[in-house]
């Protein structure tokens, strides 16, 4: 597996990010598949803690966007933080579909192969690897809140995916 230079390897405890500010207001970049053969979308939602007594990230993926697929079809996935100046890069890879348009000669990003798992962002300042553990659909009669199904007006319902951390990686 080889070693990126510009990134140290870190403890999920050592991540010194606000969980909150880090996925929504800065997004980060989830991706699957691998290195030949992957997508990565923006996200604004999921989030970082302690279940099964494992470190965990979790995530949703509509089913009709692209990178969904890769998602179903991999065993591990990413996430990708970045500095801001990469905001323009990620508002891209979230409003258009990699469908459509090669989202890394788009946005400039440098995919980097993960032990030919996964792939990660030569450009980011945080990395976290995942390995797919489970996954939920999210059933609207589940919702306590009413106010939730206002955020499925095409009743496009997320999938949820719950990763272990296998590493994470800071930009040195």
């Amino acid at each position: 597996m080889k070693k990126e230079k510009s990134f140290k390897a870190i403890s999920p405890e050592s991540i010194e990010a606000n969980p909150f500010k880090a996925i929504g207001s800065d997004w980060m970049l989830v991706a699957a598949g691998t290195p030949s053969d992957f997508n990565m979308m923006t996200a604004s939602w999921g989030g970082w803690g302690v279940l099964w007594h494992r470190p965990v990230c979790f995530c949703v993926v509509r089913p009709n966007r692209y990178t969904y697929d890769f998602m179903e079809r991999s065993d591990y996935f990413t996430f990708s933080y970045f500095d801001k100046k990469y905001k323009k890069a990620l508002n891209l890879c979230g409003t258009r579909s990699g469908r459509d348009v090669d989202k890394v000669e788009s946005t400039g990003l440098t995919p980097e192969g993960y032990g030919g798992t996964c792939v990660y962002f030569k450009e980011a300042s945080l990395v976290v690897v995942l390995k797919k553990i489970y996954f939920q659909d999210i059933e609207p009669e589940n919702f306590l809140d009413s106010k939730i199904a206002d955020n499925y007006p095409k009743k496009d319902y997320h999938r949820m995916y719950i990763g272990e951390v296998v590493k994470c990686l800071l930009k040195k």
